[in-house]
């Protein structure tokens, strides 16, 4: 429940109490002190009890602005006449304050509230007989009181209000950017979908029908059963990819195996099935990498050497593993027809070349660079650091 609510209703049943406990208050003492018009004060206070609680029942009904004012109208009458009978009434003048203060605007209710302080004033003079300082001190004290009182409690509630508000947008606000975060993660996991099925599927499938063309073209020389099995194995091993992605576990070629293995068969693989010269060594010292580290090496490298088949026609191709001090780097470079990096920035396999390995490599905190010219062959370095913070994030990944 809101808490300016709770304390709104708190404060409304202690003036029900309050006017309650000062009508008994008035009724006893004109019976106890057999008051001349007893059976009068009795009667008005009840009247006046039973016509207060009716406004209980005008708020509940959804009663209209005109409803409530003349009810507000009938409850002052019966004080006014309440009063007339008995000065121990003025009392009932302190909750009569609020309930102006209450019901009406601001400026009505300070007109309400003076007039119920003269009114007092008035009526227990009249009672004393005499008019002095003291007969005005209480009632003007306890308007001046009951006006601080509304006055502080309506900016508490305004800044009750204005905090409910405030922490209503931050939960909105909250509510979005997780939609939004979702929104981005879906996105982003989009893009890593296809750049694996780039790197993986759509490059075995280019394999596929570079084999099946040279088997078309070799079928009157009786290799073409050769390229026909290499095809299918080709097949094979993009399948056991597919189904790697399915599972979300580590990709076969790194599966018991080591990165420098895997790259060792992937050269081996890649020389075996096409007319190129596919080398590999090792530099450095070996250190361990945590498992995003080793799949985006072999990604790039992967990547590397399709664009090496593809698009490069190189004769020879040299794979490097490369351990340094701070980085670790897979450096494939070549001797083919090269190209111009700066007019083909995104690379020249359909936007997820390049700049799906810049975009695998730079998640990890790496960077790729690529040194080429047209009739001057090939690099590519992607180089991936090994201490710092964005090696403990990948290997805690």
């Amino acid at each position: 429940m809101n808490t300016s609510a709770t304390t709104f209703r708190a404060l409304t049943w202690c003036l029900h109490l309050l006017v309650a406990g000062l009508l008994a208050l008035v009724a006893a003492r004109a019976v106890v002190d057999a008051a001349p018009h007893a059976a009068g004060v009795v009667a008005v206070a009840a009247l006046l009890g039973l016509t207060y609680g009716a406004g209980g029942l005008l708020r509940r009904g959804g009663a209209g602005r005109r409803a409530v004012l003349g009810w507000l109208a009938a409850v002052a009458a019966l004080w006014l006449l309440l009063l007339v009978l008995s000065a121990d009434a003025v009392w009932l003048a302190f909750p009569l304050y609020f309930l102006g203060l209450h019901l009406l605007a601001r400026r009505a209710a300070l007109l309400a509230v003076a007039a119920t302080a003269v009114a007092a004033v008035l009526a227990f003079a009249a009672h004393r007989g005499s008019f002095s300082p003291a007969v005005v001190v209480g009632p003007a004290l306890g308007a001046l009181v009951a006006v601080a009182v509304a006055r502080g409690y309506q900016v508490l509630y305004r800044e009750s209000e204005r905090r409910r508000r405030l922490i209503e947008e931050l939960t909105a606000t909250r509510a979005d950017l997780a939609a939004e975060q979702h929104r981005a993660g879906v996105l982003a996991e989009r893009e890593r979908l296809a750049r694996e099925i780039h790197d993986t599927l759509a490059q075995g499938l280019s394999s596929i029908q570079l084999l099946l063309r040279a088997a078309g073209r070799d079928l009157p020389d009786g290799r073409a059963a050769g390229y026909v099995e290499q095809a299918r194995q080709a097949a094979a091993d993009n399948l056991a990819e597919a189904r790697r992605f399915v599972t979300a576990l580590t990709p076969p070629p790194l599966e018991g195996t080591s990165l420098a293995d895997a790259l060792e068969r992937l050269c081996a693989t890649t020389a075996a099935r096409h007319r190129l010269d596919a080398r590999f060594r090792v530099t450095g010292d070996p250190v361990a990498l945590s498992t995003p580290y080793e799949v985006a090496l072999l990604r790039v490298a992967q990547s590397a050497l399709a664009n090496t088949v593809q698009h490069g026609h190189a004769g020879t191709a040299r794979v490097t593993l490369d351990y340094g001090d701070a980085a670790v780097a897979v450096v494939v470079a070549d001797d083919g027809a090269g190209f111009d990096p700066r007019r083909s920035p995104a690379g020249t396999t359909g936007g997820f070349g390049l700049a799906g390995m810049r975009a695998r490599v730079g998640a990890l905190g790496g960077t790729l660079s690529v040194v080429s010219a047209p009739g001057r062959g090939t690099t590519l370095t992607a180089r991936l650091p090994v201490d710092g913070p964005d090696a403990d994030a990948g290997a805690g990944s």
